[in-house]
């Protein structure tokens, strides 16, 4: 009986040791089979340039979209690009932050224009620069490996992948539905108001002057003015860029789609709201030597709006709000 209980004894240790020391189950296999997303671009928007080295993805979109809402960017995990950039403010917010609205078409980023070129410059600068981040907490992620890989077929986790995979994303964030929008190409069309459609006849002639910086289906032209917000520029900026003292005080001009909600205005910040920025254009504006030559009238300090002018003009911005790409679920967290 004693043998009896010794050799039970033994073989349940036998067990219990197998069992402890059994290697792990392998997870998954990687599997590499990448599926062409196609960007809902509107039929009456120019086509997008796409770099043929970073072709958009279903895998590489959802990747992108997941380390824009992700802090593991930040090397100490206290922010990311949404903790700036938020949703309901057309992934805009607070001063000097742009909003990341059609960028699908931009070849020039940041206020002053540093960089220069796709949308993989610009989130490869967020990575390496902005944010630092720090590569090794992506590879040592329990899911990331598998998500790089799945959308790159790549097993090492790198700076330019993650550039990559952030601007397969940001391609999709095209806003393209505010009531300017549907008033022309909507199915079926919609009419604005009367106050609307004076405020768009000011905006579009030389009136009101906007048109010609901030005209077209992208409502800015891409490139850098001083618009005479002071007299002595203290900031270069696209002078930082290009080293020409005439490109002082000269800045990105920002798109107009969504501008009601990405206040406050300028490189700075400095008007809280649009009807600030209206009466800057229209008593403001302060002469200065490299002044843009579109500014005809800061001569006479501004355009001279009449009141009735300035609420037509603040009616018909509103008409570029785009209330479903604020709201689109597409682009909101996946966490």
């Amino acid at each position: 009986m004693k043998n009896l209980r010794f050799g039970l004894v033994a073989g349940l240790a036998l067990l219990l040791y197998s069992a402890c020391s059994k290697e792990p189950e392998p997870g998954p296999p990687l599997v590499y089979d990448p599926v062409p997303y196609e960007i809902d671009i509107p039929s009456w928007f120019p086509p997008m340039t796409i770099p043929p080295g970073n072709p958009t993805t279903v895998q590489g979109v959802a990747l992108g979209r997941r380390l824009y809402y992700d802090p593991i960017l930040h090397p100490a995990g206290a922010t990311s690009c949404a903790g700036c950039h938020f949703q309901e403010r057309s992934f805009s917010s607070g001063p000097a932050i742009l909003p990341h609205v059609n960028l699908g078409w931009n070849r020039n980023f940041l206020w002053n224009g540093r960089v220069q070129g796709t949308l993989e410059d610009i989130m490869y600068f967020e990575v390496t620069e902005f944010f630092k981040t720090d590569i090794s907490r992506l590879q040592n992620h329990p899911e990331y490996p598998r998500l790089f890989y799945e959308a790159f077929g790549i097993r090492q986790i790198s700076h330019e992948l993650a550039a990559k995979a952030l601007a397969q994303w940001m391609r999709t964030l095209i806003s393209a539905n505010s009531p300017r929008d549907q008033s022309i190409w909507g199915v079926p069309r919609i009419f604005l108001p009367d106050e609307a459609i004076d405020g768009a006849i000011i905006f579009n002639t030389e009136r009101g002057d906007c048109f010609h910086c901030h005209g077209g289906i992208f409502f800015t032209d891409n490139q850098f003015h001083n618009i005479g917000l002071d007299a002595e520029p203290a900031e270069p900026g696209y002078e930082a860029v290009s080293g020409n003292p005439a490109d002082r005080g000269k800045f990105k001009t920002p798109t107009l789609r969504n501008i009601a909600l990405t206040a406050p205005y300028m490189h700075d910040g400095r008007f809280k709201t649009l009807e600030e920025v209206i009466d800057f254009y229209s008593e403001g504006v302060k002469k200065s030597p490299n002044i843009d030559p579109l500014m005809k009238w800061a001569h006479l300090g501004g355009l001279h709006l009449s009141a009735k002018e300035k609420s037509d003009l603040l009616a018909f911005l509103h008409t570029l709000t785009d209330s479903s790409f604020i709201r689109d679920p597409r682009f909101k967290s996946p966490f």
